[in-house]
């Protein structure tokens, strides 16, 4: 085979997530951060492995890859949705418990 299978090449590259990037990165200018990935943007990204893998995207040697890096993407989503609910529902409870300060009144006015 002549062709070499890139995404053998990327798929196994790992980022650490919070690591700030050594020097300037290509197409950066210096001084600018790159800009972040949120939440909607990984959702988002799960959308479209799983849109190319229902049109015929990757080959079928391939499959196993982007199958793990879709689990581990969906892990980590599910993980953080949970995490925001409890964060959520911690703070509905605490603000249940709290008393709203009492109006001000003038008398003899």
């Amino acid at each position: 085979m002549a062709k070499e299978n890139k995404l053998n090449e990327t798929v196994s590259d790992e980022v650490t997530v919070g690591d700030a990037p050594e020097g300037t990165p290509e197409g950066t200018p210096e001084g600018q951060v790159p800009e972040s990935i949120g939440l909607q943007d990984l959702q988002l990204l799960a959308q479209i492995v799983d849109l190319a893998s229902q049109r015929g995207a990757f080959r079928g040697n391939e499959l196993t890859q982007v199958g793990v890096v879709f689990d581990k993407l969906n892990a980590f989503l599910g993980y953080v949705g949970e995490q925001q609910a409890q964060a959520a529902e911690a703070q509905a409870e605490a603000g249940d418990g709290e008393e709203a300060p009492a109006p001000e009144t003038t008398d003899g006015e």
